[in-house]
């Protein structure tokens, strides 16, 4: 089972969907991210199961339709300092971020279990299915932070107006796989704010849900 993503510019596509479906992959989303990115990027979703060299050679195929870079990764680099109270935001996430190219990230995972046909998507952030927040300094204790909520159906408005009542903006709302179980919808939101603060915001809103950091 391979449920993943892709970055693409608008042009990119058609001419991605159009490989992929030829190599026998399904496609089980396209939406945005965020509302005023430029240029526009969109986020596709595939999945597929079977020989994992099979696919990931379908996958690169796909991928030299597009401006993804496909040359070796680049060494790695030192990591930019995180000038935030990454020891607060801890406190207040209840989950222990990581730096990862100046972002401070969390993955918090369901307490549910969550199946895509049958298996079960563990380790729950790297498959895609943890609450993923990102928080970027920009400078004076403030940070913009981006990421997605992973919602149960009754969980969605509840969080999206927590979001709204803390200055923090829904930007997408959508699903990103076909059969998991149990269904589950992603949102999207986007701030630049004082740290802390939205650290709360984020932190009322994971308590409108089955998170494991509740």
């Amino acid at each position: 089972m391979l449920p993943t993503f892709r970055t693409l510019l608008e042009t990119e596509i058609n001419p991605v969907m159009a490989k992929l479906i030829a190599s026998g992959l399904e496609i089980t989303a396209i939406h945005n991210h965020l509302l005023r990115g430029s240029p526009a990027t969109f986020y596709m979703h595939i999945a597929g199961h079977g020989d994992a060299v099979q696919l990931a050679t379908a996958i690169k195929d796909a991928l030299s339709v597009s401006k993804t870079p496909l040359g070796p990764p680049a060494a790695p680099a030192q990591q930019p300092a995180i000038d935030l109270d990454t020891a607060q935001l801890d406190q207040i996430i209840g989950a222990k971020g990581n730096p990862n190219g100046g972002v401070y990230q969390f993955g918090v995972p369901r307490r549910d279990k969550v199946t895509e046909a049958g298996m079960t998507l563990a380790p729950a952030g790297p498959l895609g299915v943890a609450t993923a927040i990102g928080f970027q300094p920009t400078g004076n204790a403030k940070a913009a932070i981006t990421g997605d909520f992973v919602l149960a159906g009754e969980e969605v408005n509840p969080v999206l107006k927590t979001l709204r009542q803390n200055g923090i903006e829904v930007t997408a709302l959508h699903s990103h796989m076909l059969d998991e179980q149990p269904r589950l919808y992603f949102m999207h939101f986007w701030a630049n704010d004082d740290a802390i603060k939205l650290a709360k915001g984020i932190r009322a809103a994971l308590d409108k849900t089955a998170s494991a950091s509740n």
